[in-house]
C-alpha cells in the first residue's frame, strides 16, 4: 500500500474545513496544525475566505503550529488582503510571542479598522509594555479608544498613567471619558488631582467616571469637591456621587 502524498492529505484536510460537521472540522484543524509548515501557504490563503468560519478555522490551524509560524504571521501583517492581515494579528495574539509586539504596534495604524482592532486585541493578549507608546497613540483613534484604554489599564505601565492624565485634561471628550475610567482602574494616585479637576468637566460621563475612579483610589481628599455634584444636572452623576461619597466614608449631617 503506497503512502498518501502530503499534498493530497493537506487537500483532504482543507476540504474538511468546509464540512458542516463541527467535529470533523475540529479534527481537520488539529491535523493541519500537526502537518508542519507544508500546509501554511494554503492556510494563509484561507484566511481571506469569504466565510468567517473558514477564516477562523485556518487561523486556529496555524496557531497550533506554534512558534515557527510567528515570523510568517508577522509577514502576513503586510498582505494586500485586509482579512489576512486581521487573521494574522489574531494568530499572533494567540501565540503570545513578544517578537510580534513591534509589528502589531505598527498594525495599530493599519488602513482597515478590523485589522487595527485585532492588533490591539493581540497586544492585550501578549501584555508587553513595549506596546504602550503605540497604545497611547491609539487613544486618538475613534475605533480603538475604548480598547486601547482597557489595554493600557491592564498593562499598568507608568507611561500609560501620564498619557491618560494628558488625555483626561485634553480637548477630546471621548478620550476624557475613557481616561477618567482607566485611571481609576490602573490605581495610581497621581491621577487623583486631575480626576478631582475633572469633576467640573462639561461632559457628564467624564464627571461620573472621574467620581467612580476617585472611589477606586480611596481618595478621601475628593469628598469636598464631590459634594456639589449631589445636585448635578445629570441624575446618573448624582446617584454615582452619592455611592462614591458613601464608599469614601462621608455621612450627611443629621
Amino acid at each position: 500500500m503506497t503512502e498518501q502524498p502530503p499534498s493530497d492529505r493537506i487537500d483532504q484536510l482543507i476540504h474538511a474545513l468546509y464540512d458542516e460537521n463541527e467535529a470533523l472540522r475540529d479534527h481537520a484543524i488539529a491535523s493541519l496544525g500537526q502537518t508542519g509548515q507544508d500546509a501554511l501557504p494554503r492556510l494563509i490563503e484561507l484566511m481571506a475566505d469569504e466565510d468567517v468560519v473558514i477564516r477562523e478555522a485556518a487561523t486556529s490551524a496555524v496557531v497550533r503550529m506554534g512558534p515557527p509560524v510567528v515570523e510568517p504571521m508577522i509577514e502576513a501583517l503586510q498582505d494586500d488582503s485586509w482579512a489576512i492581515r486581521e487573521q494574522a494579528a489574531s494568530a499572533l495574539g494567540k501565540l503570545r510571542d513578544r517578537r510580534a509586539v513591534e509589528p502589531l504596534v505598527k498594525a495599530i495604524k493599519d488602513r482597515d479598522g478590523a485589522v487595527r482592532t485585532a492588533a490591539v486585541w493581540a497586544l492585550e493578549r501578549i501584555g508587553d509594555s513595549q506596546a504602550v507608546p503605540g497604545l497611547i497613540d491609539a487613544l486618538m483613534d475613534s475605533t480603538l479608544r475604548e480598547d486601547a484604554a482597557r489595554v493600557l489599564k491592564k498593562v499598568g505601565d507608568v507611561r500609560a498613567v501620564e498619557a491618560l492624565i494628558d488625555g483626561l485634561l485634553g480637548s477630546n471628550w471621548m478620550v476624557r471619558r475613557h481616561a477618567a475610567e482607566a485611571l481609576g482602574k490602573i490605581g495610581d494616585r497621581r491621577g487623583v488631582g486631575p480626576l478631582i479637576d475633572s469633576l467640573r468637566d462639561e461632559d457628564w460621563l467624564v464627571r461620573r467616571n472621574a467620581a467612580e475612579s476617585l472611589a477606586r483610589l480611596g481618595a478621601t481628599e475628593a469628598i469636598q469637591p464631590l459634594l456639589p455634584l449631589r445636585e448635578d444636572e445629570n441624575t446618573m452623576v448624582q446617584e454615582t456621587v452619592e455611592a462614591v461619597l458613601s464608599s469614601l466614608g462621608w455621612k450627611p449631617e443629621p
